[in-house]
């Protein structure tokens, strides 16, 4: 875990909730303490505490060892906690917008995107203004010089591809290919000039966009070269999880002809990582992968 001056929990209040698109819905959250928020930018992680009806928000450890501590509880004692990405930050204001996927009730993350209101809270792990250098929780780290990106998920990766399009620079190109569960999410983007948009809605075969459309845009930007093995790795029991950096945790190219950034269902992400470092033979020092969950499986 990150040091205890730079990382930390925000105790906020959602002041405001939108919905951009069927599937996508912003909470805007406010609170004096967000005056310390960070934004390193692109793709922060952030972890998103929510109560539920039999556990409260102050169930939750917050020390430096809170994770270890949240282990030892018992389960039914133990608060939930989810992944988010971090899309806007105002300092000035106190405010700090997440967006969050609205979906069927499955789980304690979406029974409460479902249920909120103005004025309830939840806890925030994330980066304070005192955080400077490298941040881990970002994942998005392309070489310094990159021909082309290609930038592609499911709806869970969607606000961080979001951040990312509108922080990168105007100069940058590539793909972006996304698949979203109704045919007006594709509204949640916001447009790049340099990019060329492949988004679809899901059909009912899982991924039948998401798998092909990578796989072409990948042999358009990038010659075929020659494969290399990659390690099998179990999604149902391990993390699918690789960010090519250095020691330092800067990029691990200095240049490079593609970048691909991919992020969403492990199953998916899996067949990706092997489509496009084995078969289409891209530097697997040039592609982030990260399953950011599982079909099936709850995932904090």
């Amino acid at each position: 875990m990150a040091a205890a001056d730079t990382s930390r929990f925000f105790r906020a209040r959602v002041s405001a909730i939108t919905d951009l698109t069927p599937s996508f819905r912003r909470f805007t959250f406010a609170g004096d303490d967000l005056a310390e928020y960070g934004d390193p930018g692109f793709d922060q992680r952030v972890k998103i505490v929510f109560p539920t009806l039999t556990v409260g928000l102050d169930a939750m450890p917050t020390g430096e060892d809170w994770y270890l501590q949240w282990r030892d509880l018992p389960q039914d004692a133990r608060p939930p906690f989810r992944t988010y990405t971090t899309r806007a930050v105002r300092a000035d204001a106190h405010e700090v917008d997440i967006d969050m996927v609205a979906h069927d009730v499955q789980g304690p993350a979406s029974a409460w995107i479902e249920r909120a209101v103005v004025g309830d809270e939840v806890l925030i792990f994330a980066p304070t203004v005192a955080h400077t250098g490298v941040s881990f929780g970002i994942d998005f780290v392309p070489p310094a010089r990159t021909d082309h990106m290609l930038l592609a998920g499911d709806e869970t990766a969607a606000p961080a591809l979001a951040v990312i399009l509108e922080q990168l620079p105007e100069e940058a190109c590539g793909v972006v290919v996304l698949e979203v569960p109704d045919p007006a999410d594709a509204a949640y983007l916001p447009h790049h000039a340099g990019f060329e948009y492949v988004i679809s809605a899901r059909s009912d075969d899982r991924h039948a966009h998401l798998l092909p459309s990578v796989a072409d845009a990948a042999a358009r930007l990038a010659p075929a070269g020659r494969g290399a093995a990659v390690e099998e790795i179990d999604v149902d029991n391990e993390i699918l999880w690789e960010v090519p950096r250095t020691a330092k945790g800067g990029a691990a190219l200095k240049s490079a002809p593609l970048y691909a950034w991919l992020a969403g269902e492990s199953g998916a992400i899996k067949t990706l990582r092997r489509q496009l470092v084995s078969e289409q033979g891209v530097d697997r020092r040039a592609v982030a992968f990260m399953g950011y969950w599982r079909l099936g499986k709850a995932e904090n």
